[in-house]
């Protein structure tokens, strides 16, 4: 894992594209379906069915079949931003993001808040218990 000692420059705009633009997965631990299910005031089995798909044994939020779109993205906003799994909160300090400087330097394509031109330091402590 590579954090610079200072921090990263990190601002989220809201811009949604961490939500849409390509296929791929928002795995779900119990503790996000939960979390989910009381935001939405939905049962779980109901939640599961309707927002969910079954990969493997493990749960991942849906997409739109054409555009990718998580299925919680409305106007190119997070409808349930403050309920969002964890997967979502701890973006874009996955391990794959910032193993290295490069790494996290190339996902400035797909997420304008990676370094900003308004710098915005979030520290190594925070970082490291972010992704904790």
């Amino acid at each position: 894992m590579w954090i610079e000692e200072k921090g990263l420059s990190f601002s989220c705009t809201g811009c949604g594209a961490c939500c849409t633009g390509s296929p791929g997965f928002v795995w779900l631990k119990e503790e996000d379906i939960k979390r989910l299910c009381m935001h939405l005031q939905m049962e779980r089995d109901l939640f599961l069915q309707t927002y969910c798909r079954n990969v493997e044994g493990r749960y991942s939020l849906i997409e739109d079949d054409k555009t990718y779109d998580c299925a919680f993205l409305k106007d190119n906003k997070c409808s349930l931003y403050h309920a969002r799994p964890k997967q979502c909160r701890t973006y874009p300090f996955w391990q794959e993001v910032i193993k290295d400087k490069d790494s996290w330097d190339k996902e400035q394509m797909h997420c304008e808040g990676i370094n900003p031109k308004e710098k915005n330091l979030i520290s190594k402590k925070e970082i490291e218990r972010i992704i904790k």
